[in-house]
């Protein structure tokens, strides 16, 4: 930092009269401040570092006091920073502003395999912190795994499933596995049985892997109840709002299974509350159906968080979250991005893989490429829709993806894909014959006449797929409603 970035950040502090993210204001007017050893851990732990500022007085709305010994106060420094492991050792600069003396100390990020930084004599658990604001906080015993887990590179994919034994996996699925393996690796089979379950990560040491029981098991909630999916169908755009009839969920289910079960119930999940915007295509004059996210970016967004996601102890009794809302779709799973890789990297360079067995295995049974082309391909998919830029988000605890549904331009109206008792959204095809109200409801099994129509009957009426056959009397009691005729007439 040159002397006259030093002092524009001091005129910067003084006329926000706040810390930050990145800076922290300590007076030094009579003497070097004792215990810099938790900011210095919470800079080293962050990828943008962080400054001390010494000269300042924050109890007296950072009025500029000045250091009292410029020298002394960075060899004190020094010694605070020569007690933390790592060593930090901070970069000073010295300016003089109205006749006082101010000083800043550096404090460059640690690299990532050798954090958390943390005071020694504390250690690890105890001494390590992360910066909120312009607080510090201790690291949660998790995040403190997190650094380490990447350190040492623990595999908690090829873990043993404790409790589980060769009964507990669906045997025809692990022959063909094993077959397959055997066809592309001829060598495997001159191994024996035992070591062929080994060399293709069903078995570690002869016990069970958790990679093979969530991917081939019978039933792995059975011994892991929280490695699901909680889904929910949210009405509004926010947690806490209900719908007409005072339900917080229109629709929730818990997904269990194997990873695929899960894939594909999470996507019919998703299908049967999506809604679908209704249109003429210009060129063929057929009625043309848009749903409102491209299905194929809702499985890369879900498939990248089942075989992301941190399976580790800390995180087994946290289910993968499902939710869709009237304006987006949230995927959110346990464990922030792995080892380097930074969210602006995503879908640019390739990533640290958290589950490498996993990633491998499913990839050998057809459900992933294992081509880090998943963030791209969400992103395209999104675009070509006309759909706003996904967001990802990733903190030590979770990775967030969110899919907008609102479309460039004028969006069309939405209609539910399905009712409760109309699975195969054939609700059109029902009012091919002009129906009453109540025909409408009993149809869906909807006990309020006014919500259906509300619901399902008044967006389609909007987009042109619906007409009224009295248009001009809409409460007639002889009202009907019948799907309109698009196919061109010879």
């Amino acid at each position: 930092m040159l002397e006259e970035e030093l002092l524009t950040l001091i005129e910067t502090i003084q006329r926000r009269g706040c810390e930050g993210q990145t800076t922290e204001v300590k007076a030094a007017a009579k003497g070097c401040p004792e215990k810099l050893y938790d900011t210095m851990s919470s800079f080293s732990n962050q990828d943008d570092g962080g400054v001390f500022v010494f000269g300042l007085d924050e109890t007296q709305h950072f009025e500029a006091v000045g250091v009292y010994n410029a020298q002394d106060l960075q060899k004190r420094v020094m010694e605070q920073g020569e007690q933390m492991t790592p060593i930090v050792r901070p970069i000073f600069t010295v300016c003089d502003r109205d006749g006082k003396v101010f000083v800043s100390a550096e404090i460059t990020p640690v690299d990532l395999a050798e954090r958390p930084c943390y005071k020694t004599a504390k250690g690890r658990l105890k001494g390590s912190y992360k910066r909120v604001g312009d607080a510090d906080k201790p690291m949660t015993e998790y995040e403190i795994y997190s650094y380490e887990a990447y350190r040492k590179r623990y595999r908690e994919d090829t873990r043993e499933a404790e409790g589980a034994t060769l009964g507990f996996l669906v045997t025809g699925d692990v022959d063909s596995y094993i077959a397959r393996m055997r066809s592309e690796r001829p060598n495997l089979a001159a191994t024996s049985e035992a070591q062929q379950l080994e060399l293709c990560g069903i078995t570690n040491r002869g016990q069970i892997t958790l990679s093979a029981l969530l991917l081939f098991g019978v039933y792995p909630q059975s011994l892991y109840p929280r490695l699901c999916i909680a889904a929910a169908r949210i009405p509004g755009e926010n947690k806490g709002t209900t719908d007409e009839q005072g339900n917080r969920f229109s629709d929730s289910e818990s997904i269990i299974g194997t990873l695929p079960d899960m894939l594909e119930r999470a996507m019919d999940f998703v299908r049967r509350n999506t809604r679908i915007a209704i249109g003429i295509n210009p060129n063929t004059g057929q009625r043309q159906e848009t749903p409102e996210y491209p299905p194929e970016a809702v499985r890369e967004a879900i498939l990248n968080a089942l075989v992301h996601r941190d399976y580790s102890r800390y995180n087994e009794d946290k289910p993968i979250r499902l939710e869709m809302y009237d304006d987006r779709l949230e995927i959110i799973n346990p464990g922030g991005l792995y080892g380097k890789t930074t969210i602006e990297q995503l879908g640019h360079t390739q990533p640290d893989t958290r589950n490498t067995l996993l990633v491998t295995m499913m990839e050998r049974i057809g459900k992933t490429e294992n081509r880090y082309s998943g963030i791209p391909t969400i992103r395209n998919l999104m675009s070509r829709a006309g759909l706003p830029e996904p967001r990802f988000e990733s903190s030590k605890d979770e990775f967030r993806v969110t899919l907008f549904n609102k479309r460039e331009g004028s969006t069309p109206p939405y209609i539910p894909s399905t009712a409760p008792n109309d699975d195969r959204g054939n609700l059109l095809a029902f009012c091919h014959t002009p129906r009453t109200r109540t025909e409408i409801a009993a149809y869906l099994g909807i006990a309020s006449v006014q919500y259906a129509m509300r619901r399902y009957i008044v967006p389609l009426i909007e987009s042109g797929a619906v007409r009224m056959t009295h248009p001009e009397s809409p409460r007639s009691r002889s009202q009907r409603y019948v799907t309109v005729e698009t196919t061109p007439r010879p």
